[in-house]
């Protein structure tokens, strides 16, 4: 039964183009994860459509059949007479307004041209999205910090640049600096312009971000990666106690965020939270979120968090698997969290178990598996630790602070010389210590 709220949200009709190098099972699996994108946008689905074509690159995307099919839920004419190419393409039809109960909105699981886009619409009257263009909003609708922003920002522009050309603005008009220069130029030129005014404010902000992992980089740290949704900042919160947000829709956080384990530990160590990933997620986002991805590169340690009650998580694992390589974190050691334990059955759990006997299985909701994975994350940190007896004059007491911070007091004395001190440490605060006390 739907809720009295759905009957209020805009509506969206889903469409799969089915090419020959995709199976039937990725087809399907890919469309459901749209749902949850159109969804998390604020749209109700009111049905999906599939075509099987030998490409995406047709002029309309499916055949005229399909397209009249999809203009008779959406009011529109479904025609193709009127699509003239690019010879008219600066021209586009009026958009007429949807049909009684119709959907509000086509949304197509593939990436389409600004051309494509403008014929469908052009045939159906009314709005269409395509996939990298429901993402790229999602991220502008959830982007807090101003990095986030700013990373939004580019791929958006980027995304609607080339789109332009689409909005009806005359050729023949010009406007603008030049003589000839058109109002397409001149849009053109101001995305431009734009772009290169938000590239430089987001280097400077990268500058700052680079600075401050510069200054962590001797710091333990363990970043968590993985899918969208997969409870990456509900993991977050059990382990460290900090208030981020935790919702139940797809990039509900793209903001990074770093805390330390609790209970704090000696030395401490940092877990850091990034921004999920997805099947076929924009290159330009990639590229825009290439300094928050960053952490993940820089950490120690990372922590693959996967959703283990969805039967995708393999694929999904795989998706995480080949961004971090592109970025060249796939060598850094890595612990893998199979996630939401408490929704499989015992079976279930015997299955992974044998599938991954390395991995953590765990939910959230229990604190007996939230020290099990802490007490892993430490076990880590540890393993290369030595021990080792240090003398610390009285004369160089502000030494012992910076051991407090950064090594494992196992046991403190005093005696005539000064504060004898036995540590558990990483070779190399042993040997920063040294030369502090030379």
């Amino acid at each position: 039964m739907e809720s009295p709220q759905t009957n209020t949200q805009p509506k969206a009709l889903l469409v799969s183009i089915r090419t020959p190098k995709v199976t039937d099972t990725e087809a399907m699996e890919s469309m459901i994860e749209l749902e949850r994108l159109v969804t998390t946008l604020g749209y109700g689905v009111t049905g999906t459509m599939s075509q099987r074509q030998p490409s995406t690159k047709g002029v309309t995307v499916v055949g005229e059949g399909k397209l009249m099919e999809l203009a008779q839920l959406t009011g529109g004419k479904g025609s193709r007479d009127r699509i003239k190419g690019d010879s008219e393409a600066a021209q586009p039809a009026p958009v007429p307004a949807s049909a009684p109960d119709g959907p509000e909105m086509v949304v197509f699981d593939c990436d389409l041209s600004p051309s494509q886009i403008r014929n469908v619409e052009t045939a159906l009257g009314v709005p269409v999205l395509d996939r990298t263009g429901v993402i790229i909003e999602i991220f502008n609708r959830h982007a807090k910090t101003r990095a986030a922003r700013l990373q939004v920002e580019i791929a958006r522009q980027t995304y609607q640049a080339p789109r332009l050309r689409e909005t009806g603005v005359g050729k023949g008009h010009q406007s603008g600096r030049g003589t000839g220069e058109t109002s397409v130029e001149t849009e053109k030129r101001k995305v431009r312009d734009r772009l290169a005014e938000l590239r430089r404010e987001l280097q400077a902000v990268q500058q700052e971000e680079e600075q401050r992992r510069t200054k962590r980089a001797e710091l333990l740290g363990a970043a968590l990666v993985g899918y969208t949704n997969a409870g990456k900042s509900s993991l977050m919160r059990a382990l460290t106690g900090s208030d981020v947000l935790v919702e139940d829709k797809l990039f509900a956080t793209l903001d990074t965020t770093i805390r330390a384990l609790q209970p704090e530990t000696q030395p401490r160590i940092l877990i850091t939270d990034t921004v999920g990933f997805i099947h076929k997620l924009p290159h330009d986002l990639v590229a825009s979120f290439r300094s928050t991805l960053d952490e993940a590169r820089g950490a120690a340690l990372i922590l693959y968090v996967v959703d283990a009650a969805d039967r995708n998580f393999r694929s999904q694992l795989a998706v995480v698997r080949e961004v971090l390589g592109e970025i060249g974190a796939d060598k850094t050691p890595h612990l893998l969290i199979l996630n939401k334990a408490d929704c499989l059955s015992e079976w279930q759990k015997q299955v992974l178990g044998a599938e991954y006997p390395d991995a953590v299985l765990t939910s959230t909701r229990s604190p007996e598996d939230m020290r099990g994975v802490s007490e892993r994350i430490i076990h880590f940190f540890e393993k290369d630790m030595i021990e080792k007896e240090i003398l610390v004059p009285y004369k160089a007491q502000g030494v012992i602070r910076e051991m407090r911070l950064n090594m494992k007091i196992l046991k403190e004395s005093y005696v005539e010389e000064g504060v004898l001190l036995l540590v558990r440490s990483r070779p190399i605060d042993l040997q920063r210590l040294s030369k502090m006390m030379k």
